[in-house]
């Protein structure tokens, strides 16, 4: 069973202001597709914490890393940037289809400037942080996660 980790990116609720709604959704449906996912790690917004947090997923064998939240345009939303610090290669393709698929629900979507990519044996993708935009982002992101960890494991397309 290959191991996945979402990282709940919020100051609010890493400070236990507010209950963690996007977490739970993305841990929810990992489960349910067959990964082994510990429950949502949160830590505060900013490039830093988001760089640390990733890094120990991977480190700890995460082939999945999904985070939620810190990719709009607020100035505290560096979720791209500390992603950027730790990919290795950039997967514009899958951002460019949640982009899509999330503005047709909500043209605000358009707005989140979530990264993919690969570190190690790892692929990360940024979500947004709303319940919905996780909701809706989890379906592109499994049905190519799969194909991406064999290509890191050196399948052949």
């Amino acid at each position: 069973m290959l191991q996945a980790a979402v990282i709940t990116v919020s100051d609010r609720s890493a400070a236990g202001l507010r209950p963690d709604g996007s977490g739970p959704v993305a841990v929810e449906a990992l489960r349910a597709a067959g990964f082994a996912c510990d429950d949502a790690r949160i830590v505060p917004d900013g490039a830093d914490p988001v760089e640390a947090a990733l890094r120990e997923a991977v480190a700890a064998g995460a082939r999945l890393i999904v985070t939620s939240g810190g990719t709009g345009v607020a100035p505290r939303d560096a979720t791209p940037e500390g992603t950027a610090r730790v990919i290795e290669r950039e997967l514009p393709g899958i951002p460019e289809e949640l982009r899509r698929v999330g503005a047709a629900q909500k043209p605000v979507a358009l707005l989140t400037r979530g990264l993919a990519g690969v570190a190690g044996g790892a692929l990360i993708v940024n979500l947004p942080g709303s319940p919905g935009g996780v909701r809706d982002g989890m379906p592109v992101l499994l049905s190519v996660a799969a194909h991406v960890i064999a290509q890191l494991d050196g399948s052949d397309h």
